[in-house]
């Protein structure tokens, strides 16, 4: 088995990172980390803090020259960081010793890492971003077209009262929903340029360093933090969070499409699903088993993400290695997640005939809740209760159906509404409207 599913040729169709899966690789990254260099050096000619015919130059050579992260392995190993051996290497490159002494003025590795990183990061949100929206779109379409079909609805695993197909795409839709509006605000709040040198107080930086800060966010499209955070891990902490929240929205997506697809209730076509080895019976839920099993990963590496958040002094390398080791892998398993889920609600369709069919269990014991409220017209809400649990004993034990048994008890009770499913959804039609009326207002 490979060291990563998302990196491996033999899972790459059961865990696809899509384009995701470019912005993690040591070519992305050492590009990201060249632009920032190239663009620190322009922000810093401009400013006058280095020659302007330097940082021009810099600029220049940062947008032409590869460097092969190969190349860096042995500075890296030896560093800890990569950057000494890309700013090495990138000298080296330019073959102009009178510019490239300014590559890397007043700045740390860890700003220029950093950095690379929020580039990075900005890439994956407008990714997932797409797939997100495809997700919710599929799903408000199953939403509306499937309003009022009536579906049991299960508490504790156990058949509880009626709600409809409908409702339930919402319901896997909304936490979805909140995430893409969640989106405007985690750009803004969280992918910020670091600038602040080898402790974070910006010495090296000289008196022009806030506003050199500044420029450098702006060069960049990204926002000025005003600080240095190179111990505060806010901004990706929040980030993992979103992207765990995916995971986890999506693992619940997939939790009840397996339960659905279960032998013996099968009230779900997942639209070709997988095949045993031995049983040709068997159609195997794969991608949501797929997406139980990444909500699984993110919340395990989150908790080791946030721990790791805890760093020593103004620089921890042990605590900023475990976010090397974590971060990337919650990326693109989000990015997973959606890749499979935008395919799998794309051919997604409820059995209705099967969902009708249980709605309609011959002893109507789905009903029974309605059936206790319906009976305080005539007794008391406990002895509504109380009477509504014997029928139903008495249903379980004859094999009688509800409806005939109240009709014999209660002749007086209009129950003319009572055992229909059409008329025991509740909500639940009109929650899948609103959540549908929510995604075209966004």
């Amino acid at each position: 088995m490979a060291g990563s599913v998302f990196d491996s040729p033999l899972f790459s169709k059961l865990f696809p990172a899509g384009d995701a899966g470019r912005l993690f690789t040591d070519a992305a990254e050492v590009r990201a980390m060249l632009l920032v260099e190239g663009t620190l050096a322009k922000v810093q000619a401009e400013l006058d803090v280095i020659p302007q015919d330097s940082g021009f130059f810099i600029h220049r050579a940062s947008l032409e020259i590869q460097i092969d992260p190969s190349g860096l392995a042995d500075a890296t190993g030896q560093n800890g960081v990569n950057v000494p051996g890309l700013v090495a290497a990138f000298r080296k490159a330019m073959e102009a010793p009178e510019h490239a002494q300014f590559i890397h003025w007043g700045a740390t590795s860890q700003d220029i890492i950093d950095t690379g990183l929020m580039l990075r990061l900005r890439q994956l949100l407008t990714i997932l971003e797409t797939d997100l929206r495809t997700v919710l779109t599929e799903l408000a379409h199953l939403a509306d077209t499937h309003a009022e079909t009536p579906m049991v609805a299960r508490t504790w695993g156990q058949s509880a009262t009626l709600t409809s197909f409908g409702a339930q795409a919402a319901e896997w839709g909304h936490p979805l929903l909140s995430l893409l509006e969640e989106l405007p605000t985690l750009r803004d709040a969280c992918l910020m340029v670091s600038l602040s040198g080898a402790s974070g107080t910006a010495s090296a930086l000289g008196p022009k360093a806030g506003d050199m800060r500044a420029a450098f966010a702006e060069a960049l499209k990204l926002g000025d933090p005003g600080r240095s955070w190179h111990t505060d891990r806010t901004n990706v902490l929040r980030i993992s969070d979103w992207l765990v929240r995916v995971n986890v929205a999506l693992g619940k997506l997939g939790e009840d499409l397996i339960a659905m697809a279960m032998s013996g209730i099968s009230e779900i076509d997942l639209g070709g699903a997988g095949s045993s080895s031995t049983m040709p019976q068997k159609q195997n839920p794969v991608v949501p088993s797929a997406l139980v099993s990444l909500a699984h990963q993110a919340r395990g590496l989150n908790a080791t993400l946030q721990g790791a958040a805890m760093q020593k002094h103004q620089r921890d390398a042990a605590a900023w290695f475990t976010e090397w080791l974590t971060l990337p892998q919650i990326c693109l398993g989000a990015a997973s997640a959606l890749t499979q889920a935008a395919k799998q609600v794309a051919v997604l369709s409820p059995r209705v005939d099967t969902m009708l069919q249980a709605a309609k269990d011959p002893l109507q014991l789905i009903h029974a809740e309605a059936l206790s409220f319906a009976l305080t017209q005539l007794m008391s809400r406990p002895e509504a209760q109380a009477a509504t649990k014997a029928l139903c004993q008495e249903a379980n034990a004859t094999g009688t159906a509800l409806s005939e048994l109240v009709a014999r008890e209660y002749p007086t009770l209009d129950a003319s509404a009572l055992f229909d499913p059409a008329h025991q959804m509740g909500q639940a039609p009109e929650a899948a409207r609103v959540f549908m009326q929510r995604l075209k207002n966004l």
